[in-house]
């Protein structure tokens, strides 16, 4: 329950240490902070005080708490005990209050809550399982606390019910089904996230389309947060404040948006299939050049800014005569652009075949809908390309199986070929797809409110295919499609680049 990724409010993004003091046996009482209690037949062995930081700043207060670790002392005075023996049974949760800083809305109201483990009584056999209990001090204002249905009650309930979970996954070692965080670290993106959203969050009210509002802004909001950070650390010059895992500030008077100066891609980004037009808005607000493209204009566009306006086209991508022209004669796919494919169905597998042929800086795939590149995707019918294995870039070409190749990519829950859904299929497919085409393949999966939340990213050439290799391999699946000559290009609805 100590660690930050361990929070069970649900009014708290999570927790940052402030400090961590670890105590002996033999120290005195007066080194024990203030503030925590002394327990009759226990000794305090570990005191972290941590800071717990909300949601909703702009509602919520954070809040300091210390969490302290108690042992037995009929084991702390064990004389052949050892320090680093002792086993915890008890964690006490005690919030530090002022006058100035009351406690927030989502702590509970008490002065002290202890998670005890008891040891069964019984002592029947050397197997059988102890009790897990919550005991409080509530606040003197605090009445009828024992009701069931009370919030001091049903909160001690939950808290149990978490616990349990925790323990039991720590026995049975539970691993996560989906791994988070893996390109930009979750503090920098919740830290970031939460001053995007008060500065867009007002985009609800004034939602033109019929989709969920709620939805559709959180989430754009959630993808552009993570593409400012990713941009940040892929074309950052040297070492600079952000840069491997160091958090940046974002409370200095001089500078309270300290990301406009943050590097970017060089040739700006490109928006596939931008549909409402939102993240290229929220993108182009913070400071960012590029354009969204699509094969018509939504009900938003009007809405949003004229700068936005400019950067929004009604554009009929046809991938073979696109293909086919040189960067210089392309209006849209500069050198080193960054291409942004967010749910953008046909134009996905697309994506990472741009990329390498106008020799953009990078791409970030969030694929939905399951498309090759001139029909639907059929696992029965799109082979996985080639799998060269990292290191084998010269000499003799060594194979990866899909199996391997796909434990790699954060899928989540499936491990094994024979049994990956569809979808799963499909993100291998894709993921491959970006292999063969030169980039290193990296996933993450996004803290947006999405079901399709798995993100592709290729942002470095892949050592093991040579980058004459990748435009070779480029070439043929562009010939491959045009001899199928089943590929059509979608027309403008409307006129092209118009509103």
């Amino acid at each position: 329950m100590v660690p930050a990724d361990k929070l069970s409010c649900e009014f708290s993004e999570r927790a940052e240490t402030v400090s961590d003091i670890s105590f002996k046996s033999s120290d005195p009482v007066s080194v024990y902070p203030d503030e925590i209690p002394n327990l009759d037949g226990l000794c305090p062995t570990r005191c972290i005080r941590r800071k717990l930081l909300p949601r909703r700043p702009g509602r919520d207060a954070s809040l300091e708490q210390y969490c302290t670790l108690y042992t037995s002392t009929s084991i702390s005075h064990d004389s052949e005990a050892q320090d680093d023996d002792y086993a915890p049974d008890t964690l006490v949760l005690t919030p530090i209050t002022s006058e100035g800083h009351p406690l927030p809305y989502y702590h509970p109201r008490v002065v002290h809550l202890a998670f005890r483990y008891l040891e069964d009584s019984t002592g029947s056999t050397s197997d059988s399982f102890g009790i897990l209990r919550i005991e409080i001090i509530p606040l003197p204002d605090v009445e009828f606390f024992l009701d069931p249905n009370g919030r001091i009650y049903r909160t001690c309930l939950a808290l149990l019910d978490t616990l349990h979970r925790y323990g039991w996954g720590a026995m049975t070692n539970y691993q996560k089904r989906v791994q988070h965080d893996v390109l930009v670290s979750r503090e920098r993106y919740q830290d970031l996230y939460l001053i995007m959203r008060e500065r867009h969050k007002g985009l609800v009210d004034t939602w033109k389309e019929v989709t969920d509002p709620l939805k559709h802004v959180f989430e754009d909001i959630g993808i552009a947060t993570y593409l400012i950070l990713l941009w940040k650390d892929t074309f950052a010059v040297g070492e600079i404040e952000g840069k491997h895992g160091a958090k940046e500030k974002y409370d200095d008077e001089d500078n309270p948006q300290p990301w406009r100066q943050w590097p970017r891609p060089p040739g700006g980004f490109l928006d596939l299939g931008c549909g409402n037009g939102l993240l290229t808005h929220i993108l182009v607000s913070e400071g960012y050049s590029g354009h969204g493209i699509d094969v018509r204009a939504r009900t938003s566009w009007s809405s949003y800014p004229e700068a936005t306006q400019k950067a929004l086209h009604v554009h009929a991508f046809d991938a073979l005569s696109e293909a086919g022209s040189h960067p210089e004669d392309s209006k849209f796919f500069r050198p080193n652009v960054f291409i942004i494919a967010n749910h953008a169905d046909e134009l996905t597998p697309w994506t990472p075949v741009l990329a390498t042929l106008y020799n953009a800086s990078g791409y970030l795939s969030i694929p939905c809908c399951a498309w090759t590149f001139d029909a639907r995707y059929s696992r029965s019918k799109a082979d996985v390309f080639p799998l060269p294995q990292p290191g084998s870039g010269s000499g003799e070409q060594v194979w990866q199986s899909v199996d391997g190749f796909a434990r790699t990519l954060a899928l989540g829950g499936e491990s094994t070929n024979s049994n990956l859904s569809g979808y799963s299929m499909y993100r291998i497919w894709l993921a491959s797809l970006s292999l063969h085409c030169g980039w290193e393949v990296e996933c993450d999966n996004l803290r947006i409110p999405s079901t399709r939340n798995w993100a592709l990213t290729g942002r470095k050439h892949a050592p093991e295919v040579p980058q004459n290799v990748a435009r070779e391999n480029v070439d043929k699946i562009i010939i491959d499609v045009k001899q199928r000559g089943t590929f059509k290009a979608r027309k403008p609805e409307g006129r092209d680049d118009g509103h």
